[in-house]
């Protein structure tokens, strides 16, 4: 089996080498000696790494690029520093207390990367979510629609034969007049009943 190298590869490697060396520099010139001195490079590389799987995420990406600035400024900071420009035999009294700091700050962009809750907009919703905020609604058996019960006709009281006999006289009067059978609205005014009981007058004078 044939191994390539990446290039790539090789060079973040001797980047992220050297930036190792300057901070464990920087870190015993600051009085951070033996194993401490150790841990601050450690911390640095910890924080970035925390910081870029935030933004790999896609989930509050605010916070994700807050602390990859920091963790990146304390890295640069320390090659430059190392390169010349402090004298690592006489460091000042403010970066020394920027590296005893470093811990507490490191430790806080952590745990809020690590434990951090992220935006809830942005979180894409799964189907055991939906499922269960969804609300159950199971579909009811259609039941079957009960047949109408046939209307009975409505009731009409018995007609006195004298109502019967004065409706005889007003039709043929009207017939005499029209030349036409009454109907039944017509009926019904002449005689002033109901219309109903003006219907069943008209039934039996037909």
């Amino acid at each position: 089996m044939r191994i390539r190298l990446d290039p790539v590869l090789v060079q973040a490697a001797i980047a992220a080498a050297l930036s190792f060396a300057h901070l464990h520099d920087l870190a015993a010139a600051a009085g951070q000696d033996g194993w401490k001195a150790w841990a601050y490079p450690i911390s640095v590389d910890l924080l970035l790494v925390a910081a870029w799987r935030r933004l790999r995420s896609g989930t509050a990406k605010a916070a994700g690029w807050c602390w990859f600035v920091v963790a990146l400024v304390a890295s640069l900071g320390a090659n430059v520093a190392t390169a010349g420009l402090l004298d690592l035999g006489n460091v000042p009294a403010w970066l020394r207390i920027l590296v005893a700091g470093w811990p507490a700050v490191a430790f806080l962009g952590g745990t809020l990367l690590a434990h951090g809750t992220p935006d809830r907009d942005q979180v894409p919703e799964s189907d055991q979510d939906r499922a269960s905020a969804s609300p159950v609604n199971p579909t009811a058996p259609e039941l079957p629609a009960a047949d109408p019960q046939p209307t009975a006709p409505p009731s009409v009281a018995p007609v006195p034969p004298a109502l019967v006999a004065l409706a005889r006289k007003v039709a043929d009067d009207h017939r005499t007049r029209t030349g036409t059978d009454i109907d039944t609205p017509t009926l019904r005014t002449r005689l002033g009943v109901p219309l109903p009981l003006a219907e069943a007058i008209a039934a039996q004078l037909t």
